[in-house]
């Protein structure tokens, strides 16, 4: 049997089966494709393939635009300032308990930018199955702004460790910053010219529609996004997470159901394909290295310390029986923590051992959460 078909054929038990699996065991689906990837490897059911690896790659990218159509511009521009301010300074706690960490203990620099990541994904999990909670709100409008910043430090690494800390890199995020300016304008024309001449959102998505043109639109920003990042050689995923901002912020009041299309389209298959990726790439083996189980424990743990931590800023809007809820809920980074470490480790910046400590922590920390949370809702949250 040819590698493609054998791929072909793994694949498709992989995105049948996970959800299955997910029902029976109570654990996340993300998890569980992860874990599958690297065991379906294990037995040689995947290998390396070049348009595996390329599916992938748009699968992650996918992934950073489904991330950014959590952001709406004009929502986030309305955030009250306290509470605005109180979400900057938990930010800046997280960044400051990891440079107090990574220096005592005398640990890579890439753990200043890991340990203080925040991706909300997995927060839509947690909110399909409590509910818009009061907790869950706010850990939304929190973690959002910590995305983005998470999201602006992911391309500055990446332009780091591609170009050096020298006038490449200077160059590169003069132009980053260029890029950022010439966006908010484009935003500000787009804005004038829709409200002037609103026809333009029917014209682009109609309400009638056979031939699925909201999709293709969306698609059509999707790459023409990543093509200009490719372009300015910047980070191609913080693209894909414009992109996906843009459409959240002009069409879904226009069309609310586009982005459960979207997201139906992706984690339908594209999204699932990158976890088994990242899953392959993570030998089972090395689960016997000596203190790699430890060290990715360790890691996972003082990511939730930390955040733990930072959310006691939150008591009284949440009060003490629900303020650790926001912490925990922003304690899965799981597609971020994959990204920079994927990055640090391609870039030779962090040993294979790290890079396989980070990619178990990011599964440990799903299922650490995800039954704190249950447990803690259970006996404390729904109790009072």
């Amino acid at each position: 049997m040819s590698e493609e078909v054998l791929i072909i054929i793994s694949l498709s038990f992989i995105l049948f089966s996970s959800p299955l699996i997910s029902k029976v065991t109570k654990i996340p689906t993300t998890p569980v494709e992860i874990i599958l990837g690297a065991v379906f490897v294990y037995f040689h059911l995947i290998v390396e393939h070049s348009i595996f690896e390329l599916v992938a790659e748009l699968g992650f990218l996918y992934l950073m635009f489904l991330a950014g159509l959590e952001v709406d511009l004009k929502k986030l521009v309305n955030i009250p300032s306290r509470t605005l301010k109180k979400a900057l300074f938990y930010n800046a706690i997280l960044y400051g308990l990891s440079i107090f960490v990574t220096m005592y203990f005398d640990l890579g620099k890439i753990f200043i930018v890991t340990l203080p990541l925040i991706s909300i994904g997995i927060l839509a999990a947690l909110k399909k199955e409590y509910g818009d909670t009061d907790w869950i709100k706010l850990s939304i409008v929190v973690g959002l702004i910590g995305e983005i910043i998470s999201i602006g430090v992911l391309t500055t690494v990446s332009a780091g460790l591609e170009f050096g800390f020298g006038w490449d890199f200077t160059k590169t995020m003069v132009l980053f910053v260029v890029f950022l300016v010439a966006l908010l304008i484009v935003y500000k024309l787009f804005h004038n010219a829709i409200w002037w001449f609103p026809e333009i959102k029917n014209l682009l998505m109609p309400e009638k529609d056979h031939q699925e043109q909201d999709i293709r639109v969306s698609m059509a920003v999707f790459f023409f996004m990543i093509a200009v990042m490719l372009y300015l050689k910047l980070e191609v995923a913080f693209g894909a997470f414009i992109a996906g901002t843009f459409i959240k912020t002009y069409f879904e009041v226009h069309n609310k159901s586009l982005p459960t299309k979207l997201e139906h389209f992706g984690f339908g298959w594209l999204v699932p394909i990158f976890f088994v990726y990242v899953g392959s790439s993570f030998e089972i083996e090395a689960l016997f290295h000596d203190g790699l189980f430890e060290k990715a424990l360790l890691i996972a743990l003082a990511m939730i310390v930390f955040r733990l931590v930072a959310s006691s800023l939150f008591i009284k809007d949440l009060g003490w029986n629900k303020f650790y809820m926001l912490g925990l809920s922003h304690s899965m980074p799981l597609t971020l923590l994959i990204a920079v470490s994927t990055l640090a480790y391609h870039s030779h910046s962090i040993t294979q051992f790290y890079y396989y400590a980070f990619i178990l922590a990011s599964i440990l920390q799903v299922l650490i959460v995800m039954i704190l949370v249950r447990l803690l809702s259970h006996f404390f949250v729904e109790s009072n």
